[in-house]
C-alpha cells in the first residue's frame, strides 16, 4: 500500500493546489503500480510552520518560498 507524504511550508499552496497534488501524485503512483492500487494509495500533504524549514542552514518563510516561485532572490 503506497503512502506518499508531501511536506510544504504553510500558506504557500491554496487548498485547490493541494487537492491537485493529491490527485496527480495518486495518478503517478497508479501509472507505476497499476490501477488496482488506486483505492489503497494514500497521499498526505502536511504544512510545516513558516520558519521551521531550512535549506543549507537558512530558515525559509512563506514569503521566501513565494519570492522563489516568481524568480526573486531570497535574502
Amino acid at each position: 500500500m503506497p503512502f506518499v507524504n508531501v511536506k510544504v511550508i504553510e500558506g504557500v499552496f491554496s487548498p485547490e493546489q493541494k487537492q491537485d497534488m493529491v490527485r496527480r501524485l495518486t495518478d503517478t503512483m497508479v501509472e507505476i503500480e497499476g490501477e488496482k492500487m488506486r483505492p489503497v494509495t494514500w497521499v498526505v500533504v502536511e504544512e510545516v510552520k513558516s520558519g521551521d524549514w531550512g535549506i543549507g542552514g537558512n530558515p525559509l518563510s512563506t514569503a521566501d518560498v513565494k519570492a522563489l516561485a516568481v524568480g526573486q532572490p531570497v535574502g
